[in-house]
C-alpha cells in the first residue's frame, strides 16, 4: 500500500478501531481513545489496514515509517537491472562479411546484458522469397556459438522477419 493511502491521526474518521500498541498488544477501542494513547507516547496513529472491520491502526513514528519504506523502494530499484532491446537490421541479400560484422555486434550487445532483436527487411519482390531471410537468421544463429537464449523464434511481421535473443543468465 502506498503512503498516500495511509490515514494518520485526525484523518481517521471511524468510530471504532483495532489498535496495535507499540508493544504489539491488540484491542478494539474508540478512535478518540486510541488517538489519546498515541499522543501520550508522542507517536502517531497510522491506519495500516483500512479494509478490515474494524480498521487496523498502529501506534508508530510515521516519519520514520515513511523513511523506511522509501529506503526499501530505493534499494529495490538499485538491485534492478534495466534490460535494453537493441535492434540489428539486415536485408535478405546480405554479404558474408556483413553477416560477420553484424554478428560481432550482436555478441557485444548480448555480452553487455542487452536483448537483441535481429530483423531482416524485405523490399519489393523480396517478399516472395522469405526463405532467404530465414536462411540469413539461421546463419546469424550459427555464428553466435550458443551464447544466447532465443526469446522469440524467427517470424514474419509485415515486411519484416525478426527474432529476439537474450543473454544466457550468469548463475
Amino acid at each position: 500500500m502506498a503512503e498516500k493511502d495511509l490515514r494518520i491521526n485526525e484523518q481517521i474518521r471511524v468510530r471504532d478501531v483495532r489498535l496495535i500498541t507499540s508493544d504489539g498488544e491488540q484491542r478494539v477501542m474508540p478512535t478518540y481513545e486510541a488517538l489519546g494513547l498515541a499522543k501520550e507516547e508522542g507517536l502517531d496513529l497510522v491506519e495500516v489496514a483500512p479494509q478490515a472491520a474494524p480498521p487496523v491502526v498502529k501506534i508508530m513514528n510515521y516519519g520514520r515509517y515513511k523513511f523506511e519504506n522509501e529506503k526499501k523502494i530505493r534499494d529495490s530499484k538499485k538491485r534492478q537491472k534495466l534490460l535494453k532491446l537493441k535492434e540489428i537490421r539486415m536485408q535478405p541479400k546480405i554479404d558474408e562479411h556483413d553477416i560477420d560484422f553484424k554478428s560481432k555486434h550482436i555478441k557485444e550487445f548480448l555480452f553487455e546484458g542487452n536483448k537483441v532483436k535481429v530483423t531482416v527487411r524485405f523490399r519489393g519482390r523480396e517478399l516472395a522469397h522469405t526463405e532467404l531471410g530465414l536462411e540469413v537468421l539461421k546463419d546469424v544463429l550459427a555464428r553466435m556459438e550458443g551464447d544466447y537464449v532465443m526469446d522469440k523464434p524467427p517470424a514474419m511481421e509485415g515486411r519484416f522477419m525478426s527474432m529476439i535473443l537474450s543473454p544466457k543468465s550468469k548463475k
